[in-house]
């Protein structure tokens, strides 16, 4: 699928009810906000701003961004909703133009394992992440039988270890659709 055609498909489903728009802030994101003080954080791949507004009512001085315009306008209105303040924009997380750090943390819950340009990527939160900055990130992982499209490889683990962020932790799970998926923490030294 081409690019603008993926683009497209994401920015639909926003017109309905994503399968992946749960409503709801993962135990993992709680945790690290339970053990962490608040700062600066960035949420790559924001969707409609449900940890937006999670991050807000923890204190966060929270940025989000997404590429599907739909999903940042249904975002802005959910946080007018909630009375939070946070700066959302559409935009391409391999850039990040317009977006300057330092960011104390970034949040990225199904972005990284989607994208083509994951040099691009990390290019951009090193940039912006302060050291000693944590990147809390969710993906699940490609299937033997499906090399291409979307999901995390062993390729793409040792990639982000190449570009400087250092593994603090890894929890393994299952999505809900059954895929082998994980939780990881990273450091940027």
């Amino acid at each position: 699928m081409s690019e603008f055609l993926h683009h497209l498909n994401f920015n639909l489903w926003y017109y309905f009810k994503p399968p992946w728009d749960s409503g709801i802030s993962p135990p993992e994101l709680l945790d690290y906000l339970a053990d962490h003080p608040a700062g600066r954080v960035i949420d790559l791949g924001c969707g409609t701003g449900t940890n937006a507004i999670t991050l807000a009512r923890h204190e966060w001085q929270v940025t989000g961004i997404d590429f599907a315009p739909r999903a940042v306008d249904l975002a802005k209105r959910k946080l007018q909703k909630a009375n939070i303040t946070a700066r959302l924009s559409v935009g391409d997380v391999t850039r990040l133009v317009g977006i300057d750090g330092p960011f104390d943390l970034a949040l990225d819950i199904g972005c990284f394992h989607g994208i083509t340009d994951r040099a691009a990527y990390l290019a951009s939160l090193n940039r912006i992440l302060i050291p000693g900055g944590h990147w809390l990130m969710y993906g699940f992982f490609k299937s033997a039988s499906t090399p291409r499209g979307s999901g995390l490889s062993a390729p793409d683990l040792e990639l982000i270890l190449s570009k400087g962020f250092q593994l603090i932790s890894r929890q393994d799970s299952m999505d809900k659709r059954g895929r082998p998926s994980a939780w990881f923490l990273y450091n940027r030294p």
